[in-house]
């Protein structure tokens, strides 16, 4: 019998070579440069065994949208046959956002279903009214992009056309999504090869006890890791900026327990009718990657460690939301200020060990417009600060909890799209004052070349990320757009406008909190 932690390390192995296959034969610069996708291997019951380390809030989530995707399939009594790929993007069930694809793929031995191979990728561009389909003004899920249910993108291993008309005639850079779609069914072509040639080698029951054991591998970890902790019950509050100006209280009740850990949002404010509500997955997602991020031991990120965090979200609130409500937003803006609260409950129970806020945002920017004949869209998220720590400064110009992804490089942009940079730099002295002092943000100003549509969808313009145990906050996000004629325009931290050509934007983002008293 073989070891059961060869079969382990062989999984973790495969979801991360899925995604090196994925990132290589991308067509946008969103996944080819930025890496902005997560892959994983699941069991026949939908319990995740391995993942790569990609995004945060892709990762959490495929526990839950591979089990809500399965509970759909047996519902519409729809099967998963050897050589099928389904497609789907609707976040009420997927998890996420429409942006993030997600492809799903049986893995099947001598004809018995023993897993899954799923991916999730962010796709530049799924319809709707603003490049980048994050539409600051949505108020309602059709106001976003097209939701594409649970749909056969392959059936039997043929391509099902339908599926590929609708998308190359609503997502508005066809070319690159097809070509983005297609290297997500090969990633998932990879894992599946992988997983075959481990049974063929190890043989089936030893590859399906080398799963079980890694997952109670997992959970007997994390509960020795848990049991170190304070147990009892912590809370933390933290705000969102609305459209409205008015601002959208997050609370938390943190119980840590001997068995495992409940977080309970039911102080948390409704839901709204701005794209800010963060389904499900995204609630359970930011959760989760705050309390891994706290455990120090290495210990492998399955079921066995998901299953012992119990999140409590009640319906119609904003970390729960009833579809149709808009979740653009809340998949990369509300999913910060989910972490942020988290944490700064768990800074009650681990003083010494939680840091002050990062910059809280992932700053969103979405272009597009029609340059040379062809229409074009572009998405970015630009890092920031993250919040110093107990010993140690914070760390300036990266992506901060939940966003996992690379910028994508100047000269990729000024090649591919009509935009011009101007500046790219760390934002000095945007970290707050300290014992340890905040990490700095980031600089990024461009000017556009033609006309051009811009969104923007960021948060930390008024609420400044906090310092901890004396600590001062961080500065606040900033953008100013200079127009050709030399007027500066201060903008909200949520919204769409247009550019024309020789426009600047100025973009500045926060700098991460300080920690503690000078």
């Amino acid at each position: 019998m073989v070891s059961w932690e060869i079969i382990h390390k062989a999984m973790e192995f495969t979801a991360e070579e899925m995604g090196v296959a994925l990132k290589r034969s991308a067509m946008s610069p969103n996944i080819r440069e930025r890496m902005d996708h997560s892959c994983a291997i699941m069991d026949s019951e939908g319990n995740l065994i391995a993942q790569a380390e990609h995004i945060p809030v892709h990762l959490g989530s495929f526990r839950i949208g591979v089990k809500n995707l399965l509970n759909y399939m047996e519902r519409e009594g729809l099967s998963l046959e050897e050589g099928d790929v389904i497609i789907l993007n609707d976040p009420y069930i997927s998890g996420t956002h429409l942006n993030d694809v997600m492809v799903v793929t049986p893995i099947y031995y001598k004809s018995k279903l023993v897993g899954y191979a799923v991916n999730k990728a962010h796709q530049v561009d799924v319809g709707g009214p603003v490049p980048g389909s994050i539409n600051p003004n949505a108020t309602t899920l059709y106001e976003e992009g097209i939701i594409i249910p649970p749909s056969y993108l392959m059936k039997k291993g043929n391509i099902n056309r339908d599926v590929i008309s609708i998308i190359l005639n609503n997502f508005k850079s066809p070319q690159t999504s097809i070509g983005d779609l297609n290297a997500q069914i090969a990633a998932n072509r990879l894992g599946v090869k992988r997983v075959l040639d481990l049974i063929d080698k190890y043989g089936l029951d030893d590859v399906i006890e080398g799963w079980r054991r890694s997952i109670e591998y997992s959970r007997e970890l994390t509960l020795k890791e848990l049991d170190k902790w304070p147990k009892g019950t912590f809370e933390g509050e933290d705000y969102l900026e609305g459209l409205d100006d008015r601002l959208i209280k997050i609370r938390v009740k943190v119980e840590i327990r001997n068995d495992g850990i409940i977080a309970d949002f039911s102080e948390t404010d409704k839901q709204v009718n701005q794209p800010l509500n963060a389904v499900y997955g995204v609630t359970f997602s930011a959760t989760t990657f705050v309390i891994r991020s706290l455990i120090e031991k290495e210990i492998p990120t399955n079921e066995g460690f998901y299953s012992l965090i119990q999140v409590k979200a009640p319906e119609g609130s904003l970390v729960n939301p009833i579809k149709p409500a808009p979740v653009s937003g809340g998949n990369v803006e509300t999913t910060q200020r989910i972490a942020d609260t988290v944490f700064k409950a768990m800074s009650n129970a681990l003083p010494d060990k939680v840091p002050a806020a990062g910059s809280g945002t992932m700053m969103n920017i979405m272009l597009g417009g029609y340059y040379n004949g062809k229409y074009w869209a572009y998405y970015e998220t630009i890092g920031g600060g993250t919040g110093a720590r107990p010993k140690k400064d914070g760390v300036s110009g990266v992506h901060v909890n939940m966003t996992n992804t690379l910028n994508t490089p100047i000269e990729i942009v000024e090649r591919d799209y009509p935009i011009l940079f101007t500046a790219y730099h760390i934002r000095y002295d945007s970290g707050g004052e300290g014992k340890f002092r905040g990490g700095d943000g980031i600089v990024r100003a461009f000017k556009v070349l033609a006309e051009t549509k811009l969104a923007i969808m960021a948060d930390r313009f008024k609420v400044p990320p906090w310092g901890l145990h004396g600590g001062k906050p961080g500065a606040t996000a900033k953008v100013t757009i200079v127009r050709k004629d030399g007027r500066k325009e201060e903008t909200p931290s949520k919204f769409v406008t247009t550019l024309y050509d020789g426009d600047e934007v100025i973009i500045e983002t926060p700098g991460g909190g300080g920690f503690g008293s000078k």
